[in-house]
């Protein structure tokens, strides 16, 4: 609260201690106190004197409410002057028979500023860049004691002389990241010390500043050159050097498609991944943007993606389900622009189309026919696959390779009997001894004389039933010593005839040397075999 002017009490005995003291001897007109300080609308009473005694006129000039107070004296006048607005210079006068006189008293009025305001900041400061701080001062008196300092917290920035009405004063700052959130504001001191009264300070709301750094560098999108309609695929924006990295804002879209991707923030980085699929009525060549929003500063970065529609190939059989020996027609067909392919058969001319005949073999059932279809699309080749089963129905089949017609075991041995019938549908195999003793097919049996004799082994399916007779033999352990006996033997006299042939052999050979020697022939010597 401004202080208050003098007191009335002390300003009456000052008034009447000056009127106590001698005058001059010319006419002079005296007034006290001669300045004065005092808070607007405040009072004041100033003691207007004559230098003679009994001057014929003694009053104060004032467009100030004044009030004559106490009776006053032959010479001197005291007045009360109230509600005291702005400067003023009353004047007192005297008229005495050796002349009239006049003195003035001046009056400064004080008061603090009306407004003391810091204009906005920007919302958004980019870093790097100076920031105008101005303030603006609306009243404040006396100008010449009034100053204005620019605060960055509690930290002076500026200190200026308050000029003009309204006074503005302003000041440029450097901005940097340590800035953001920081406080700014403006205070306003009214400096009375040295009149004896005190410091009046006002100061302005303070405002937040907020700063952002956004790199010149535009974000990195990784997406896909090419989409496929109705097919989901990822992509992903990113960007690094943001400040503060948690208030940047991502945009991604596909033509006019907005994507909702999932924002991952790092350090001062982040990472927006989105999940885009097309239809059909987005087919030909769309724009991907990615925009990067801080502050008051985008970056983007905008790629071109061409969605196309590329169906699997059709693979057709002329029948899925065929008997052995039928024709099938096997066909390939894809996007008319797309070049196929089928697997397993002689090389054709690329085209949108292919096809081969076959007839069909117990080999081919469940033989798999697969077409492989590519298309080139913005300079990429797309593949596509379609496969089919072939079913060959025939049989049923027994054969000497996979059911042997007879089979010799030693008794009490340890066997397992096997018969495998073929066919499509697999048939059901059964193997009976005198219609009702059966041969237990893949089982491990000990072989005793119950199980010798023949087996008709029967193999039926919804195509026809075949048969085939089995005979099981089983050796006794005498007949295996007789056999052990017969092939000993036949050891034996093989290896003798071995030995006879190797002796007549190198008789013949003495023989023939022995002529050679008599019918004085030189004998050469033996560089190869001599034959037999």
């Amino acid at each position: 609260m401004a202080p208050s002017g003098p007191q009335p009490a002390l300003l009456t005995l000052l008034v009447l201690l000056g009127a106590l003291l001698p005058g001059p001897g010319n006419a002079q007109t005296s007034v006290f106190p001669q300045e004065v300080i005092l808070p607007r609308g405040g009072s004041v009473v100033v003691n207007c004197s004559a230098s003679c005694d009994q001057p014929t006129l003694l009053g104060m000039e004032t467009p100030l409410p004044k009030k004559e107070i106490l009776p006053g004296g032959n010479n001197w006048k005291m007045y009360e002057l109230s509600n005291v607005q702005e400067d003023s210079q009353p004047m007192c006068y005297s008229n005495c028979p050796d002349g009239q006189s006049s003195a003035k008293t001046f009056l400064t009025v004080y008061w603090t500023p009306e407004r003391v305001e810091l204009a906005p900041l920007p919302f958004w400061q980019p870093v790097g860049k100076n920031l105008t701080l101005r303030c603006q001062v609306e009243g404040g008196a006396p100008r010449a004691k009034l100053t204005v300092v620019l605060l960055h917290g509690e930290k002076e920035l500026s200190r200026q002389s308050a000029v003009g009405e309204p006074a503005e004063v302003t000041t440029m700052v450097p901005v940097s990241r340590d800035d953001h959130g920081a406080n700014f504001s403006c205070r306003t001191e009214l400096d009375l010390r040295p009149c004896g009264l005190g410091l009046f300070e006002n100061t302005s709301a303070p405002h937040q500043l907020q700063t952002f750094d956004l790199p010149a560098t535009p974000p990195q999108l990784v997406s896909p050159q090419v989409l496929e309609v109705d097919t989901q695929e990822t992509v992903v924006c990113s960007l690094d050097g943001l400040f503060p990295v948690s208030e940047a804002r991502v945009y991604l879209a596909l033509g006019d498609q907005k994507l909702n991707p999932t924002v991952t923030y790092g350090n001062n980085s982040l990472s927006a991944k989105a999940s885009v699929k097309v239809t059909a009525e987005e087919e030909g060549t769309q724009r991907l943007l990615c925009s990067v929003m801080l502050g008051t500063q985008t970056q983007e970065t905008r790629q071109t993606v061409t969605i196309y529609s590329f169906p699997a190939p059709n693979v057709i059989l002329t029948e899925p389900e065929v008997s052995e020996g039928t024709e099938v027609i096997v066909k390939c067909e894809a996007h008319s622009t797309a070049k196929v392919t089928l697997n397993g058969v002689p090389a054709q001319p690329p085209g949108p189309r292919a096809e081969f005949l076959l007839k069909a073999t117990p080999e081919d059932n469940g033989r798999s026919f697969s077409c492989s279809a590519t298309l080139e699309v913005a300079g990429q080749l797309v593949h596509k696959n379609q496969t089919r089963e072939l079913r060959v129905l025939y049989g049923p089949r027994l054969d000497e390779k996979d059911c042997p017609g007879n089979w010799t075991w030693p008794e009490n041995s340890q066997q397992t009997p096997m018969c495998q019938a073929w066919g499509n549908p697999l048939p059901q195999l059964k193997c009976l001894k005198d219609g009702t003793f059966p041969l237990p097919i893949g089982k491990s049996v000990t072989v005793t004389r119950d199980l010798e004799g023949t087996y008709l082994c029967q193999a039926r399916s919804s195509r026809g039933e075949v048969t085939r007779e089995v005979t099981v033999n089983v050796l006794s352990p005498q007949y295996e010593m007789v056999i052990i006996i017969v092939v000993a033997a036949a050891v034996i006299l093989g290896i003798a005839g071995v030995a006879t042939y190797l002796y007549n052999r190198q008789r013949k050979i003495r023989k023939y040397r022995l002529q050679q020697v008599q019918n004085g022939t030189p004998m050469k010597p033996n560089t190869q075999a001599t034959p037999p």
